[in-house]
C-alpha cells in the first residue's frame, strides 16, 4: 500500500472551457493528421449538446488552415490519439481499414478492483441508441459481436473506506478492442465488474466520488494511448502514441511507476492475441 496523502495528485477537469486553445498534433503529413484529444472535448458539433462551443474538428481545422475529415471517434470523456484525413478519399480508405479491423488500438484505463490476469472478453453488445439521433432505429436489433483484449499492469489499495469495505482497490489495465461498438470498453469493463473510474454512465459513483474528493480527479480515466495502421497511400506502418504527462502525477500518487516500455510490452502482447 503506497504512502498516501490527499493533496498532491490532480487530473485535468472535464469542462471544455478549461482546455487550451490549441490541440497537440502527434502526427501530420500531406494526407493525415492525428491529435491528442483532451478529455471532455467533443469531436464534432452535436445536437445532443447544444451548449458546447469548442470541438476537435473545428479547432483543428482552424489550427492547420484546412478541412479535416473524421475516420473514427473517441467518446467525449476519453482522451488520446484521434486521427483525421485531409481528403474525403483518404478518409474513405482509412474508414474501410478501421471497419475491417485492420487497426491496432491500445488504451489504458484505471478500473475498480484487482484485475489479476490477462484475458479476452467476447460479449455481444446491444446497440446504444440516442433518443433523438436514433429515433427511427430498430430498438429490437440483435446484439452485435464485441471483443476486447485486456492485460493488467499495476494494482493499488488505498486506505480509504468505500461502502462497507475498509479500503479501495484499483488496477491499471491495458486494453485493445477488436471491434468498435459504442462505449465498448466502458461497457465491457462494467460487465467484468471492473468499471472505469470516472465513468458516469457505466461506472461506480462511490469510486468516482473518491477520486474527485481525495485525488482531485474529475475525468474518466480512459486514454487512447496508441493507434497503429498502414498508411493508406504509402503502405508504411504508422504508429502514433500520446504522452501521459497529465496522468503521471496521479500514477505517482498511486505508487505506479508507469513507463513507455511497460506499456509497449503490454500492447505487443495484446497485438499478438489479435494476429
Amino acid at each position: 500500500m503506497p504512502a498516501f496523502s490527499q493533496t498532491n495528485a490532480e487530473c485535468a477537469t472535464e469542462p471544455a472551457t478549461a482546455l487550451s486553445t490549441e490541440l497537440t498534433i502527434l502526427y501530420q503529413d500531406a494526407y493525415l493528421v492525428a491529435v491528442d484529444k483532451p478529455a471532455g472535448m467533443l469531436v464534432h458539433r452535436s445536437f445532443l449538446d447544444r451548449h458546447e462551443t469548442r470541438f476537435v474538428m473545428q479547432t483543428l481545422r482552424d489550427q492547420i488552415g484546412q478541412h479535416v475529415f473524421p475516420v473514427h471517434r473517441l467518446d467525449r470523456p476519453t482522451s488520446g490519439v484521434l486521427l483525421f484525413a485531409l481528403s474525403s478519399e483518404v478518409a474513405r480508405l482509412l474508414s474501410e481499414q478501421n471497419a475491417q479491423q485492420h487497426w491496432f488500438k491500445g488504451y489504458l484505463a484505471v478500473v475498480r478492483g484487482y484485475v489479476e490476469q490477462a484475458g479476452t472478453l467476447d460479449y455481444p453488445l446491444k446497440e446504444q441508441l440516442d433518443k433523438l439521433g436514433d429515433k427511427y432505429a430498430d430498438p429490437d436489433k440483435a446484439a452485435q459481436q464485441a471483443i476486447t483484449d485486456y492485460r493488467p499492469l499495476a494494482t493499488v489499495e488505498l486506505p480509504i473506506p468505500v461502502s462497507r469495505y475498509p479500503a479501495a482497490r484499483y488496477s491499471l489495465v491495458a486494453l485493445s478492442p477488436r471491434t468498435g461498438r459504442k462505449h465498448q470498453l466502458r461497457r465491457h469493463l462494467a460487465h467484468l465488474r471492473h468499471p472505469i473510474v470516472g465513468d458516469t454512465s457505466h461506472g461506480d459513483g462511490k469510486h468516482n466520488r473518491l477520486f474527485r474528493e481525495h485525488l482531485h480527479c474529475h475525468r474518466m480515466l480512459l486514454v487512447a494511448k496508441e493507434l497503429q495502421f498502414n498508411h493508406p497511400i504509402t503502405g508504411e506502418v504508422i504508429n502514433i502514441r500520446c504522452a501521459l504527462d497529465e496522468l503521471q502525477p496521479l500514477f505517482q500518487q498511486l505508487g505506479w511507476s508507469v513507463d513507455e516500455s511497460m506499456i509497449q510490452y503490454a500492447f505487443e502482447q495484446l497485438a499478438k492475441e489479435q494476429a
